[in-house]
Formats: C-alpha cells, sequence, structure tokens
C-alpha cells in the first residue's frame, strides 16, 4: 500500500487524478493540496510513500517542493508543459505524465512504482560493521564503515576519507550509495555523502540558501540548494 499526497491548484485536476487512481488498490490516497506550502504542512504531520504533483502553482512550484519531500518518498510530475521534464528527471522524478493523463500513460507509470519498490525491498545495505580493504600509501587496511565520514566523487572513482585519510575505491559515488543506509549517510550533493553522526555542526553557505555542514574532523562540505531542508527535517525531530 503506497501512502499517497495530490498537489495541485486545479480541484478538478486532483479530481480526476483520483478517479484514474481508483482501479488501483495498492495507492491510498490520504491527503489533497492545492498548493506546495499546504503539502510541507501535511508531510509534517504523516508520511507519504507518493506524491502526485503539478509544477505550475501559486507560490513554490512542484520543482522547488520535489527537494523538500520527504526522504525516499517517490513522486510524480503531472503537467500540461512538457518542457520541464529535463529538471523533473535531474530530481529523480518516478515519471512525468503530461495532462490529460491517458490511463495507459498511468498504468506504466504503477507499473514502474512497484518495480522501484520491488527492487529497494530486494535491496541489502551494508551494516556498519562492514570492513572495507583500503590503501592509504604503501599500507592496507581494513576500515569498518562506521569508521568512514565521507564519500566524494572523483571521476569515475570514489575518494574516501577517515581518520587514517584520504584513500579511493575503483567504483563510482552512484554504486557506493546503492549499499549505504539512509539511516546513517546523508547525500548533501551529487558528489558527496557523509555519515550523519561524523556532522558536528551547520553552518550558512556563501551563497544565499546553501548550507555547509562540518565533519567531526574538521573539514567543511557544501549542501546543494536541492538537499537543504531535507538535511534540515533529518535534524529536526519535533517538527
Amino acid at each position: 500500500m503506497f501512502n499517497t499526497l495530490l498537489v495541485d491548484d486545479e480541484r478538478l485536476a486532483r479530481a480526476e487524478l483520483r478517479r484514474l487512481l481508483s482501479p488501483y488498490p495498492q495507492i491510498s490516497i490520504q491527503a489533497e493540496a492545492s498548493t506546495a506550502e499546504q503539502a510541507l504542512e501535511l508531510m509534517q504531520q504523516q508520511a507519504f510513500d507518493l506524491v502526485f504533483l503539478d509544477i505550475q502553482m501559486p507560490g513554490l512550484s512542484g520543482l522547488q517542493l520535489a527537494p523538500q519531500l520527504q526522504p525516499h518518498c517517490h513522486f510524480v510530475f503531472c503537467t500540461a508543459f512538457e518542457h520541464y521534464a529535463l529538471d523533473a528527471f535531474e530530481l529523480n522524478a518516478l515519471d512525468y505524465l503530461l495532462k490529460p493523463v491517458a490511463p495507459e500513460r498511468l498504468e506504466r507509470t504503477i507499473q514502474k512504482l512497484e518495480q522501484q519498490h520491488s527492487s529497494g525491498q530486494q535491496q541489502s545495505y551494508l551494516p556498519e560493521q562492514h570492513g572495507i580493504l583500503l590503501k592509504f600509501g604503501e599500507i592496507s587496511r581494513i576500515k569498518r564503515l562506521n569508521e568512514i565520514q565521507r564519500f566524494e566523487s572523483i571521476g569515475n572513482h570514489t575518494a574516501v576519507y577517515c581518520e587514517d585519510g584520504k584513500s579511493f575505491l575503483h567504483s563510482s559515488l552512484s554504486k557506493v550509495e546503492m549499499r549505504l543506509n539512509p539511516q546513517q549517510f546523508f547525500k548533501v550533493s551529487r558528489s558527496d555523502i557523509v555519515r550523519i553522526d561524523a556532522i558536528s555542526q551547520i553552518e550558512p553557505g556563501l551563497a544565499a540558501g546553501t548550507l555547509i555542514v562540518v565533519l567531526k574532523d574538521g573539514s567543511a562540505v557544501e549542501v546543494s540548494r536541492r538537499q537543504v531542508q531535507q538535511l534540515k527535517q533529518l535534524f529536526n525531530a519535533w517538527g
């Protein structure tokens, strides 16, 4: 069952989407919002697995709302404008539907949702005590995952930072991310993943709307604008 939120400033558009989704018992529509701001308030009250959202709305747009959705929440853009598709998929949207939404096109979206959910359930994260063989100069050491503070994308390789210094994995950051438990690691930008309990403080970034995380070893890592809200939510236990 996917707890679902519909976000669209047009009531008739929400009603039509609700009708199109009615044949799918696995889609449980829990709430509707007419603005992105209202959607954010609803997300503070309950968790959603799936969000259908319009792009052009009063106030925050759907593209601005997407980075602020709850972690691991699937989202689908429903819009009358096809030229936003590239931006949508850069935000890792599950799908991009053009209005009026065709039932057969929506069916493919639901199939994609179930496939991603199934593969995610089968994905096994590495345990904190998992050992990784890393080379520091001429010496090779086994470092446990909970000793690693940061992963950084360097071309087709990944730099690994721990108390012994910097080493490299012959693997892309995206492949590394697939095996990291999101309860322990947070992707602060496209090129950096940090261990959550290695963050000692959060400071304003140089550019407006950005942040910098300072790790326990004193290193500073910039947080992308798209990840700022999720980072704040990560340390906001009381909503």
